[in-house]
């Protein structure tokens, strides 16, 4: 039975009870997994506090409170978790450009959050999560590969189009967009930047922005304005799929707006099947 004890920033000694915590879903947990796995738990090499929620060797919920305020917590913890968590953000004023992650946890955050932090730029709140983790259904456009540095400035502009597109902002209206450059070369750098390009035009992009041993999630996929309705988007999909399941982990995952129509029938025809919600707060 939770009981209703305040968060706490977790350090080394709480990693293994992290881990056993975001091994209960690992699709749904794989922004935070990934990060986990790399940087380990405690602030000082995680680049931001892990708050935790819980006693002893086991926890009920976490929350990673850097650039984007990402909760996750088990069935059943989620009110709790939202009331701690807010105790805790209120106190730090919001530093978050975004709150994201399972639906479950996230909403009734943003409830609490929402009176001293509102009102948010956009609230998006179903957002179907989809996995695959077998081959894709539709063949897969060769011509998609990883992205080399060289290509790096022909990749920029079609990654401004996305990110403006898709969360209704430009990524340069911020410190002129060097974090966002930044951010892009470290995936390319990384392996985890894929795109057609052709003629020095990015006809198809997308990126494996989050990676987990247990499953990876990919984001930014964008197809250039005048080459959408040919079903570009899904073969490039599909390539994407079977390079991160070949290259980089066994699982791999998305969110979508759910009102995005196309794009979900779209990764339906790829293979992808909804194994959760998301929800995501735009500041």
């Amino acid at each position: 039975m939770l009981r209703a004890l305040p968060a706490r920033v977790l350090d080394a000694d709480d990693e293994r009870a992290v881990r056993d915590l975001l091994a209960t879903d690992p699709v749904a947990a794989c922004m935070l997994a990934g990060r986990i796995e790399t940087h380990g738990v405690a602030p000082a090499t995680l680049g931001a506090p892990l708050w935790g929620l819980g006693s002893g060797a086991e926890l009920d919920a976490v929350c990673l409170a850097g650039a984007n305020l990402i909760p996750f917590a088990r069935p059943g913890a989620e009110l709790e978790a939202a009331r701690a968590f807010a105790d805790r953000a209120r106190r730090g004023g919001r530093r978050c450009s975004t709150i994201v992650g399972p639906a479950q946890a996230v909403n009734p955050l943003w409830e609490r959050l929402q009176p001293h932090w509102g009102p948010a730029r956009d609230v998006r709140a179903v957002q179907p999560l989809l996995a695959i983790d077998g081959p894709p259904l539709v063949p897969a456009e060769p011509r998609v590969q990883p992205v080399r540095l060289q290509q790096l400035e022909t990749l920029l502009p079609a990654a401004i189009a996305m990110f403006t597109e898709e969360v209704g902002v430009s990524p340069l209206r911020v410190d002129g967009g060097a974090g966002y450059r930044a951010r892009v070369t470290e995936l390319v750098r990384a392996g985890q930047s894929l795109a057609w390009i052709e003629f020095g035009e990015v006809v198809f992009k997308a990126e494996i922005g989050a990676v987990s041993r247990a499953a990876c999630q990919v984001q930014g996929v964008w197809v250039a304005p005048r080459h959408r309705g040919r079903g570009i988007g899904q073969a490039g999909t599909a390539a994407v799929v079977e390079y991160a399941r070949r290259a980089i982990a066994p699982v791999v995952s998305l969110y979508v707006n759910d009102f995005n129509a196309g794009a979900r029938a779209a990764y339906a025809k790829v293979g992808f099947r909804d194994v959760g919600t998301y929800s995501s707060v735009l500041f």
